[in-house]
């Protein structure tokens, strides 16, 4: 869901304050709600109930990288049965858009990454093929084991040359999904007359188009039902006094997603 509100500052609240100080200076919020604290101010709209008997060591991925990920194929691309698909990426938002194409019916899912952990992550998750883009051009092979291209391609690191892998990956007329968050002064370069010759598409995906009221029980209610996996994507589980071997394992790819224990 977008709004104009994402153009309060980002270490503010909506209403242009901060709620906590030290030494008389602002202590600023990390994307106007702020981590690893036992509370947290929110606008009334991202305060959203669920139910009793969800897990909340699982729920915690309900409201990042579950619903990026699945939200992207079916908010924002709402991807169709039978759809060919690429997912560039196996981290965690990588490994949800795997699930949403997986609930949405999707024929064939490439998987790519250069880490072999997260290709199996990637398995387990539902791809179909699974490509080390280590080991040459991802794209090509793509192109040349999908006859064509795929319908739909998702970008799920945020970065430059890995969008336009996606773009190269995606079939005449299909689309192609940023889901990934690119450094603001990154910028890509595509053949400006390939757009029109080739009619392909590019969508940017915000948080899954989220509609988090909406769409928070529905994921809830998936993974109560065994149909949506989050229990496999969590490698491991960390103490706060650990969060920096937590960010370290995050670095190195050695974890498709790690949870903070506030106790």
């Amino acid at each position: 869901m977008l709004c104009n509100g994402s153009d309060t500052p980002r270490y503010q609240l909506f209403d242009g304050t901060v709620r906590m100080h030290r030494n008389g200076q602002d202590i600023h919020h990390f994307a106007r709600v702020s981590s690893f604290s036992e509370y947290a101010v929110v606008p009334e709209s991202g305060a959203v109930p669920i139910r009793k008997d969800m897990p909340l060591d699982k729920a915690c991925l309900i409201g990042c990288s579950v619903m990026t990920g699945v939200g992207a194929v079916t908010n924002t691309a709402k991807m169709p049965p039978g759809s060919s698909v690429v997912v560039i990426g196996c981290g965690g938002v990588g490994l949800n858009c795997i699930q949403g194409a997986v609930l949405a019916g999707a024929e064939r899912i490439f998987a790519v990454d250069l880490k072999d952990n997260k290709l199996e992550y990637a398995r387990q998750f539902g791809a179909t093929d699974l490509i080390n883009a280590s080991q040459g051009d991802a794209a090509a092979r793509i192109v040349e084991l999908s006859k064509g291209g795929v319908d739909y391609a998702f970008e799920a690191i945020g970065n430059s040359k890995t969008i336009e892998m996606a773009y190269e990956s995606t079939r005449l007329g299909g689309v192609t999904v940023i889901v990934g968050m690119a450094p603001e002064n990154d910028v890509i370069q595509i053949n400006a007359l390939s757009l029109p010759r080739t009619e392909k598409v590019i969508m940017g995906s915000w948080y899954g188009s989220a509609r988090p009221w909406l769409d928070f029980p529905k994921l809830i209610d998936l993974y109560m039902s065994g149909k949506l996996k989050i229990d496999p994507m969590v490698s491991r589980s960390y103490p706060l006094e650990q969060i920096n071997e937590a960010y370290a394992a995050l670095d190195h790819g050695e974890v498709a997603r790690s949870i903070l224990l506030m106790r």
